[in-house]
């Protein structure tokens, strides 16, 4: 029984490991003050399949939620949600939420990152100022050089679009899917 209740333990454990931990916008940006790293957020919407889909397979990859989890304060935040969030000095709402509708209107902190749809991925500096802006699905491999290269500022030295696709060419992910 006990040798059951270890192997039970240890699959949680490993289960559990390659998960984002996730966390408000407000705790985020308080996390920042005790120790400073970029915040990731994600936007998405509770209709949105490719949403769903990267939530299992692309945030549910153990290469990728570990490296969120360490080198980034993770956020999901609902594009089209009723709760209002304070930061940055102001208060966000969705004043036109109406509920049992399958799709409402953005959220005012949506509008105010300039996400127009989901699936959408901000990401903010150390000081909650943003860095970038990424549109639409995407998968393990295709995040793990954003993830790369944002964390390390290494996004700091591109003078162009150019240069950007050619560094993304180049990239070696280690993710094999």
């Amino acid at each position: 029984m006990k040798k059951i209740a270890f192997l039970l333990f240890a699959l949680f454990a490993v289960l559990s490991f390659s998960q984002v931990k996730w966390m408000t916008l407000e705790q985020a940006i308080a996390a920042q003050q005790e120790k400073p790293k970029k915040i990731f957020i994600d936007f998405y919407a509770d209709w949105c399949g490719p949403c769903k889909i990267m939530d299992k397979n692309t945030y549910g990859h153990q290469e990728i939620a570990n490296f969120l989890n360490e080198n980034y304060y993770a956020v999901k935040f609902d594009a089209e949600g009723k709760e209002s969030v304070t930061v940055f000095g102001r208060i966000f709402s969705n004043p036109e939420f109406s509920s049992g509708k399958k799709r409402n209107s953005m959220h005012d902190f949506t509008k105010f990152m300039n996400v127009n749809s989901v699936p959408s991925i901000v990401f903010l500096n150390e000081q909650s100022m943003p860095i970038t802006n990424i549109n639409g699905f995407l998968t393990a491999k295709e995040l793990d050089p954003y993830l790369r290269i944002i964390s390390s500022d290494e996004y700091k030295k591109f003078k162009s679009r150019a240069e950007w696709e050619n560094y993304q060419r180049k990239m070696k992910s280690t993710i094999k899917e």
